[in-house]
Order: structure tokens, then C-alpha cells, then sequence
């Protein structure tokens, strides 16, 4: 009996070890280029419960700009941010662009719309010069 049940969990933690692994990220990145083409920028994508979302978008804080720290999300029990960060260029080049990075999780099935906008945060600064929707369905 002991031995039966030491490996049903064994199976079980397997089953729960390959699904774990079975996650993936789904991604998308908007370099400045990009950006300066159409400033607003719309995307959709499919991910499964259990996956990341990873945004990349263009950002260049010396010139006073800055993404949204906290993305607006429509419904946080479908996709929850986990992480925001900034990636400085490769080069070391005084006004040079780098990266921001949002990760956000996949909580479950649903659809949920993020958004972020690019401006100067001061009182009286440029607000939403860049825009960025993105609708994520969750399977």
C-alpha cells in the first residue's frame, strides 16, 4: 500500500512538473523606428493560463519621456503584471534609446486589454505621444 501511494505521487508530481514546462511566452516588440512610423499601436494575441506576455517598447528616458510605470490592465484576474523594468542600450551613447519591459502573467480564461501611454509625467509635459493597446485572450 505505501509503495502504491508513494508512486501515485510520484505520477502526480511528474503530470505537474510537464505541464509547468509546458508554458511559453508570448511576445512582441516596437522598436523606435516603429514608433516613429504610427505612434499608436494596436496588437492581439492568443496565450494559454499559465504563460507569460512579454512587452517590449522603445524608450528613451534622457529626453524626458517615459512609458506608464504600471500598465492599465481591464481585467486583472486574466492577466496580472509581474514585472517592469528598464533596459538601458547596448551602447554606451549619450541620448541613445533603450527598452522597457513589461511582464505579465496569464492567470486564467478570459480576455484582457492592456494599455500604455508614452509621455512626459510632469504637469504640463506631452502626454500620449506613443499609445499602446494590446489585447490578450486567454485560453
Amino acid at each position: 500500500m505505501k509503495i502504491k501511494l508513494i508512486l501515485v505521487c510520484t505520477l502526480v508530481a511528474l503530470s505537474l512538473g510537464l505541464v509547468a514546462c509546458t508554458s511559453k511566452q508570448v511576445s512582441l516588440e516596437i522598436s523606435c523606428d516603429d514608433f516613429m512610423k504610427d505612434q499608436h499601436f494596436s496588437w492581439e494575441a492568443e496565450a494559454d493560463a499559465g504563460d507569460s506576455v512579454i512587452v517590449t517598447l522603445c524608450s528613451n528616458p534622457s529626453t524626458g519621456f517615459q512609458w506608464s510605470e504600471t500598465a492599465q490592465i481591464s481585467d486583472e484576474t486574466v492577466l496580472r503584471q509581474i514585472n517592469h523594468e528598464f533596459v538601458p542600450p547596448e551602447k554606451d551613447v549619450p541620448g541613445a534609446a533603450g527598452h522597457e519591459v513589461w511582464t505579465f502573467k496569464a492567470l486564467r480564461a478570459g480576455t484582457s486589454i492592456i494599455s500604455m501611454e508614452y509621455g512626459r509625467p510632469w504637469e504640463g509635459g506631452e502626454k500620449g505621444e506613443w499609445t499602446f493597446i494590446a489585447t490578450i485572450t486567454v485560453e
